[in-house]
């Protein structure tokens, strides 16, 4: 088996922070956003729901210019 590594991509994330779930619609079906679930924008302009802890584990601050 051969190993890889995600490549380094700056997406943009919002915490969702209302009190009632929020419905999102992603390019894998519709998803839940909890109330402090991150909301990823991806690369092509995609949104998802993220758990605190696998964005805290995923992604860091990136520098801006």
């Amino acid at each position: 088996m051969t190993k890889y590594r995600k490549k380094p991509a700056v997406i943009e994330a919002t915490r969702h922070e209302g009190h009632e779930p929020l419905l999102i619609h992603t390019l894998e079906g519709d998803m839940t956003a909890q109330p402090g679930d991150w909301i990823i924008t991806g690369v092509k302009g995609e949104k998802y729901p993220c758990k605190p802890d696998i964005f805290d584990a995923t992604y860091e601050p990136a520098e801006t210019e």
